[in-house]
């Protein structure tokens, strides 16, 4: 301790702390300060031991590593490769049969991988093909890196400040994001840049939202918003990509890799809410999965489920019925808040766009305490759900429902085009 940090009664700051306060944005208020702070350290911390200890546990005999829980490195980035490999083969629909697929994969690496299922619609394909073409790792690699490379470009484009992003990246969500190899990175990029484009450049957003159809729980309330607001330009331009796409797929591939979807695809998805040994409950912070771990039967479950699914509609048909012009951060937010708790099948990567909008909104300096609370349990959903899940124990669900709350009281309080 110097005589001048003695002398000012002031303690010296310790290198970690002091380089995340170089990276905090310089606008940001106290209360916001210390909050946003907080979300980067911790957010840091859980990130380099997670990536440490889970590298710690990777085998790497066999044809492809495998971690601690002898799933493949990369995870659910299997089947995407898969999605791309067969999208060269004769009859790629046949592997949305589990036992067809689980034996293709034993085929073709030489080892039992039964975690995996196919979940997606068809027209995946599309974009998983060049993929395919690579082996498992590099294809890992190239995915990864443009995900994150787009994420990153196209959040900076929509905050102030690029150190606003650096919380979000160092996020829970993101972190699942990473490790699960997921299409978060590349789907939350999607529906930043839909909000951003939504008046001005009409036509991409539709086209982005028809190709989210990829991923259709994350868009499922983009119908009801873009008629409340009547934005009727967008609607009809995301229709026509979407059947566009739709029959693309069909075109390319053969009109039964849509019925083997919806004839075998869609009930796998079913076994995995139904699951009697509830396997699953950890990974998903939804209203339905926080029920389904207390053992609450799948018709109460989904019951439950339906009203705080209604409640989402609702809030999104008045807010963007009424309050169209309000300030587009919390709109942003409000909506995905309401994604999050409209679908019952929906997992903890899932909430990395929730995530950067909550920052986003945080860093904007517009919150009051509440918010500022609602915002960090927001941050740190995906852990918790991993946490009180893994006991089956519920509780995180109810964090987007009450973000989504507080927004909607913010919004009718100040119907303007900013939060006063």
């Amino acid at each position: 301790m110097t005589e001048q940090s003695v002398a000012t009664g002031q303690r010296p700051i310790p290198f970690l702390v002091g380089w995340l306060a170089r990276l905090l944005p310089p606008a940001l208020e106290r209360d916001d300060r210390a909050f946003f702070r907080d979300l980067a350290a911790l957010g840091a911390a859980l990130f380099a031991i997670t990536i440490v200890a889970y590298a710690l546990t990777i085998d790497w005999t066999g044809a492809i590593p495998r971690d601690g829980t002898t799933l493949a490195v990369g995870r659910d980035f299997l089947n995407f490769w898969m999605y791309g490999r067969a999208a060269v083969t004769a009859d790629p629909g046949q592997f949305y049969d589990l036992d067809a697929y689980r034996g293709a994969i034993r085929g073709l690496l030489g080892m039992e991988l039964n975690g995996q299922n196919w979940s997606y619609p068809p027209s995946i394909m599309l974009l998983a093909a060049p993929f395919g073409q690579l082996s498992c790792l590099v294809a890992l690699a190239c995915w990864t890196s443009i995900g994150v490379a787009v994420f990153v470009a196209v959040g900076r484009k929509q905050v102030c400040d690029w150190r606003i992003l650096v919380p979000v990246a160092l996020s829970p969500a993101a972190l699942f994001c990473l490790i699960s190899g997921q299409s978060s990175f590349l789907t939350a990029a999607m529906l930043i840049a839909i909000f951003a484009l939504l008046d001005r450049r009409p036509v991409a957003a539709g086209i982005l939202i028809g190709l989210l159809t990829i991923k259709p729980q994350l868009g499922i309330l983009f119908p009801f918003m873009l008629i409340a607001s009547g934005r009727w330009r967008v609607f009809i331009v995301a229709a026509v990509t979407a059947l566009a796409l739709a029959g693309a797929t069909a075109a390319i591939f053969g009109a039964q890799v849509w019925i083997d979807f919806v004839l075998k695809g869609l009930p796998v998805q079913g076994l995995v809410l139904s699951d009697p040994d509830r396997i699953a409950t950890p990974f998903f912070p939804t209203v339905f999965m926080n029920l389904r771990g207390l053992d609450l039967g799948y018709a109460a479950a989904m019951s439950v489920q339906a009203i705080f699914s209604a409640f989402a509609l609702g809030a999104v048909i008045w807010a963007f019925r009424f309050r169209r012009d309000a300030d587009p951060p919390l709109m942003l937010a409000l909506f995905l808040a309401c994604s999050v708790i409209a679908s019952p099948y929906l997992l903890a990567y899932d909430l990395l766009p929730l995530t950067f909008a909550a920052v986003a909104l945080l860093a904007s300096t517009r919150l009051d305490a509440s918010g500022r609370r609602l915002v960090q349990l927001t941050y740190w959903t995906p852990a918790l759900q991993l946490a009180l899940g893994t006991y089956h124990l519920p509780g995180p669900a109810l964090i987007a429902p009450a973000f989504a709350a507080y927004l909607l009281i913010r919004l009718r309080a100040s119907p303007g085009p900013a939060l006063a």
